[in-house]
């Protein structure tokens, strides 16, 4: 979502089943071993904790998992898994299931507030159940039953611009104020600025879907908005406890956001950022997918103005993404900017020269062709009255974009 994170489509991140994952996912015969006798004891563990070991085991990316699981149980897929088969990733696995001690795994999820779903059994999201690439087996915080409803993924850059930012935060608050469940990625940026403002409007749940286990906070600065929406809507993610966020991961997860997606919304996105996964994945979903317009020489508006030349419909403000749902809005949240004050015709010149891209003190002084003076004091008035904001040596301008025209 956000920047690319790999090249790898799903099938080469989560590698084709083998001779033994093949062996694993046929049909079962006549006189392979039961969970209890693999284990060495009656299996008085619920499926969903088979399901749950079996993600643990090393290589065991969701190609693989959904193949051993489309003709067997998790308890009876973990079987064949401990009787072993022949085949070196066979050897790897049964080394692992020998020494995985099922109980105590689905304990240390059951401490965690974890919850674990297996396609196909009592529980697992309807919203997933139907997708041709749905997760095997699906861990979540927070409760999945806020699926529920309508529901957007808003999606973008990690390095997106101040306007990126304020878009997607606005996109967020007047969605979820009408009853629509934002979905993102919970990454920096415009995933992160979706799901605060959805949080700000205090209605709809949001849901978020992640790319490391529910226990790997990633990215750590997001530890705060991960606790929010944990609580407020629903954290998902395939992959088990203590996984890290590999790259092959973030790809994957798209798939997801756009299965839960009625409509995506891109924000911002270079060309080739990990934006295009989603939309790729939405698309042969048959997903409605907007894009919200940029500056034309701004970078990180390449994708969203592309979609648009290629026929998306623009999403200019809220009210655009509602149309496309069907619905009509039932709120109409204003921004606290529309009651900043209009700049006087000095400091609107320097506004003109700021443009819709991040610039430079001295990018602005050039643009403009004022004295570096008169141009640092019209932009301390624009930075107090909400129009522009200035970090790290650059300034870009404050976006406004009401629900309502």
């Amino acid at each position: 979502m956000t920047e690319r994170r790999s090249s790898e489509p799903l099938g080469a991140a989560a590698p084709r089943p083998g001779a033994f994952a093949a062996a694993a996912a046929g049909e079962p015969t006549a006189g392979e071993p039961t969970a209890g006798e693999a284990t060495g004891r009656g299996s008085t563990q619920p499926e969903e904790a088979f399901g749950a070991a079996l993600a643990n085991l090393p290589g065991m990316g969701p190609v693989r998992l959904a193949a051993i699981l489309r003709h067997r149980s998790p308890a009876a897929a973990w079987a064949v898994v401990r009787a072993g088969a022949p085949g070196p990733l066979a050897a790897v696995w049964r080394e692992r299931s020998r020494s995985y001690d099922v109980e105590a795994g689905w304990a240390v999820l059951q401490a965690a507030g974890v919850a674990t779903y297996v396609q196909g059994r009592p529980g697992y999201p309807p919203e997933l159940a139907a997708d041709h690439e749905a997760p095997g087996v699906l861990f979540s915080r927070g409760d999945v039953a806020r699926l529920a409803g309508r529901r957007v993924a808003v999606i973008g850059a990690r390095n997106c611009t101040r306007y990126g930012r304020d878009v997607a935060f606005e996109l967020g608050r007047d969605l979820a104020a009408n009853g629509v469940v934002v979905v993102s990625g919970l990454a920096l940026g415009v995933d992160g600025a979706a799901h605060e403002g959805a949080l700000a409007a205090a209605c709809a749940p949001p849901v978020a879907v992640v790319g490391s286990g529910l226990d790997v906070v990633y990215p750590r600065r997001h530890a705060r908005l991960w606790e929010q929406v944990g609580a407020a809507g629903a954290l998902l993610s395939e992959a088990p406890l203590g996984a890290v966020p590999e790259p092959w991961r973030f790809p994957a997860r798209n798939r997801i956001i756009a299965a839960l997606a009625e409509v995506v919304v891109v924000v911002e996105s270079r060309h080739q950022g990990g934006s295009r996964h989603t939309v790729e994945a939405a698309i042969g979903r048959g997903r409605p997918v907007m894009a919200v317009p940029g500056p034309v020489r701004s970078a990180t508006s390449d994708l969203p103005n592309a979609l648009l030349a290629e026929g998306c419909h623009p999403a200019r403000d809220a009210l655009d993404v509602l149309v496309a749902l069907g619905l009509s809005p039932s709120t109409a949240v204003a921004p606290p900017s529309h009651d900043r004050p209009p700049p006087d015709p000095a400091d609107a010149a320097v506004l003109e020269g700021v443009g819709w891209r991040p610039a430079t003190f001295e990018q602005i002084v050039v643009a403009t062709g004022r004295t570096p003076a008169t141009v640092g004091v019209a932009l301390a008035h624009l930075e107090r009255d909400g129009w522009v904001a200035g970090r790290g040596g650059w300034w870009e301008r404050v976006a406004t974009t009401p629900i309502t025209r």
